[in-house]
């Protein structure tokens, strides 16, 4: 009886070792499935988010796009924020590289960083080199000199002044393509003056070395508030096109969880709050 029970005994206690083997197999199994929040992608289906951090290349001198916070090294403006939210949904942190403007895409495909945000419109010429995400519409202003005593209320009013500009931009598509239009009829050209940065191009119209900058609308007017009553905006003078999160063309898989993480911060009343934040709700894709 007492060899019998032992027996029984062994038995059970087989039993319940299988049991606890099985439990911990399948917990080991939810914690490798596991997904980052709000993409239904697994983190492991996205090579640039495997060390955790979502990369954003942005020329962070466009506020309120995107700037410094006075005297520090504190990003601060839409993108920034929408970067964040973005990241968030995505499980990651976010990291952002200062990158000039003129230069984003190349350092994009050069894989110095994963997407970039910097205020960029999309166009076809931008979307041969990479892939976008539509997030956000605006258009170009105009800015000058308070009382605007030029008159100018387009872009063709510009012909035989001086324009300055942030190189690289759309503007300066625009202003070539104003220019080509002006000769056409036999008009004074624009003299476009282009600088590395819009700031740089502001200067140059408080000098009076301008006689007006073209910027994306949200900045102009921006600009123009700033300004303490020296410069004012125009409006908007070229119908509004929209902004797009670059993506190299081969990171297919982090164009689709961008997508995803994006329709999940709309959802959620996270986008609407942030473009309210900066004032900027009127320039919400649909």
């Amino acid at each position: 009886m007492r060899s019998r029970g032992w027996l029984r005994l062994l038995w059970l206690v087989a039993a319940v070792a299988v049991v606890l083997m099985v439990f911990a197999a399948c917990e080991d199994e939810e914690e490798e499935t596991a997904t980052p929040a709000g993409t239904g992608t697994p983190a492991a289906a996205v090579p640039e988010l495997s060390d955790g951090v979502l990369q954003v290349g942005s020329d962070i001198a466009y506020a309120p796009i995107e700037f410094f916070e006075e005297g520090t090294t504190t990003p601060k403006g839409l993108d920034i924020d929408l970067a964040n939210a973005l990241a968030e949904e995505l499980g990651v942190t976010t990291e952002f590289v200062n990158t000039g403007f003129d230069g984003i895409i190349g350092a994009l495909n050069a894989s110095r960083f994963d997407v970039l945000m910097s205020a960029m419109t999309v166009t076809d010429e931008r979307s041969q080199e990479i892939d976008f995400v539509p997030y956000f519409i605006a258009g170009t202003d105009i800015l000058v000199p308070a009382g605007n005593p030029k008159n100018i209320g387009a872009i063709e009013d510009l012909s035989g002044l001086t324009a300055a500009v942030q190189i690289a931009t759309i503007q300066v598509d625009q202003l070539t393509a104003a220019n080509a239009d002006l000769k056409a009829a036999g008009d004074p050209e624009i003299t476009v003056l282009t600088f590395d940065q819009n700031p740089l191009a502001v200067e140059q119209l408080r000098t009076g070395r301008a006689d007006a900058v073209l910027a994306d609308s949200p900045v102009a007017a921006n600009d123009a508030r700033l300004s303490e009553g020296e410069l004012e905006s125009v409006g908007l003078t070229i119908p509004p096109e929209p902004y797009g999160i670059g993506v190299r063309k081969g990171s297919t898989a982090l164009k689709a969880a961008i997508e995803d993480a994006l329709q999940a911060v709309i959802d959620s009343g996270k986008y609407e709050e942030i473009l309210k934040d900066w004032g900027l709700e009127g320039g919400a894709i649909e």
